[in-house]
């Protein structure tokens, strides 16, 4: 893993970006100590939290007007309606 200034990181911030899209990553540092990763995003773990308030969504929609508690505690609970 690269370690980058922070200053430099600042100036070159969209050319850092593409690299890390590309698979990179990268440290940013902060007068020699690291401060930030700079690393791309998991895909699987992206869907899979689109996936989970999805199902949240639509939980709310059914349970019509459940409070924000009402609606947890029946997730947490495992009922399926």
């Amino acid at each position: 893993m690269e370690n980058i200034g922070v200053s430099e990181a600042k100036a070159h911030l969209p050319r850092l970006l593409e690299r890390v899209m590309r698979g990179g990553s990268l440290t940013i540092t902060r007068r020699g100590h690291p401060v930030a990763r700079l690393v791309p995003v998991d895909n699987d773990e992206r869907e899979r939290a689109l996936r989970a308030s999805r199902r949240i969504i639509e939980r709310r929609r059914r349970l019509g007007r459940a409070s924000p508690s009402e609606l947890i505690d029946t997730i947490h609970e495992g009922h399926r309606f």
